[in-house]
């Protein structure tokens, strides 16, 4: 059996007459979805849409809840308590959840986006609001998380099924972690290079740091982001490189069963 590994991408990040990415387009080159929910991008108008073309495309549905920073597009950090951090998961989580029940879909998973899943991959407590707030909503969704992160962690500890993350576009520190948006050299805009640590990570669960070590990742599922001009190219590109290294685009329920 091929190896088969999960393409996801953040969408539905419009925002009334501001749009961004070509969600139409790069939905029909990935296995699932993370729909923004309206705290740090996205509108009702625009989940109901997404939700919709992630039904008529079959792929896997995913809340994608932020920080309450619709200036910021949630890249900021705020300081928040876990209390707070499950509550505003749960809030977020019950918006798209509602979209997607009117649609006859069901949700399959959640992945905080920006700086709540940044701060959440090293912070276990706030981590487990977030997982609280899964596991009350429904213990049978999965998580999406940064390798080797306290999410990652928190999620198990909590009894939900998690997947791994890894990013192809991103720049990561030696422990593993994501170099801070706001630093130099932490988002990768050559395309070549991109596909090649896409690729990198999904045969050989490793990628090269800011530093220069090769460190350890479990890669279950790549990340795009669907805000990038270069999205598109580049959902076609690493798709075609798995394919020719034998490497199944797949849902993330195939991919951890």
């Amino acid at each position: 059996m091929a190896k088969q590994i999960d393409l996801n991408c953040d969408l539905g990040e419009s925002y009334g007459s501001f749009q961004v990415g070509s969600d139409e387009q790069v939905i029909a080159l990935v296995s699932s979805v993370n729909i923004a929910c309206g705290w740090h991008a996205g509108d009702p108008l625009t989940i109901e849409k997404t939700v919709g073309l992630a039904k008529q495309h079959g792929v896997g549905l995913g809340a994608h809840p932020g920080l309450p920073d619709l200036l910021g597009f949630g890249r900021r950090r705020l300081h928040i308590s876990p209390e707070e951090a499950c509550a505003y998961v749960r809030y977020q989580l019950g918006a798209v959840s509602a979209f997607a029940q009117a649609a006859g879909i069901p949700v399959q998973h959640l992945k905080p986006h920006g700086a709540l899943y940044n701060m959440a991959a090293v912070d276990y407590p706030l981590a487990s609001g977030i997982c609280r707030a899964v596991a009350s909503f429904d213990p049978s969704l999965i998580l999406l998380g940064l390798s080797g992160s306290e999410m990652v962690r928190a999620a198990e500890d909590h009894g939900l099924r998690v997947a791994s993350e890894v990013f192809a576009d991103r720049a990561y520190q030696s422990d593993g972690t994501l170099v801070p948006r706001e630093l130099p050299g932490s988002v990768i805009t050559d395309e070549e290079t991109a596909v090649r640590r896409a690729l990198q990570m999904a045969a050989e669960g490793t990628v090269e740091s800011i530093t220069g070590e090769v460190i350890p990742i479990r890669a279950d599922s790549i990340c795009i982001h669907g805000d990038s001009p270069h999205a598109l190219r580049l959902a076609q590109r690493i798709c075609e490189a798995l394919a020719g290294h034998g490497i199944q685009v797949s849902s993330l329920q195939n991919v951890l069963s």
